[in-house]
């Protein structure tokens, strides 16, 4: 799925990050990134690839059309809860049957 200068926005919106630090982790200039955002310019298919995957590193997922819905993007996880899901990875034991 390629995304869109909105969809990209929305994504950073969702993760709370400034633009000066998502350009800086995709490889792009500030500018550049302010100019998709608003649809005024194309950075091309490796600076979007590049962005999608900095937006994705920080919690955003990216939904494809299904069922005509359009697309869209949501948050997978916040930043600061990822120390604290790593920590409860693999609590609770043996995993079980639970037939009952």
């Amino acid at each position: 799925m390629t995304i869109t200068g909105p969809l990209a926005h929305a994504a950073r919106a969702l993760v709370q990050w400034p633009r000066d630090h998502v350009a800086r982790l995709a490889g792009l200039d500030e500018a550049a990134l302010a100019d998709f955002e608003a649809g005024r310019a194309d950075p091309g298919d490796a600076a979007r690839a590049r962005l999608r995957h900095a937006l994705e590193e920080g919690g955003a997922h990216f939904l494809p059309d299904e069922n005509g819905l359009g697309v869209g993007v949501r948050l997978r996880f916040a930043a600061r809860d990822i120390p604290a899901i790593n920590r409860l990875e693999g609590e609770g034991g043996v995993v079980g049957s639970d037939d009952v």
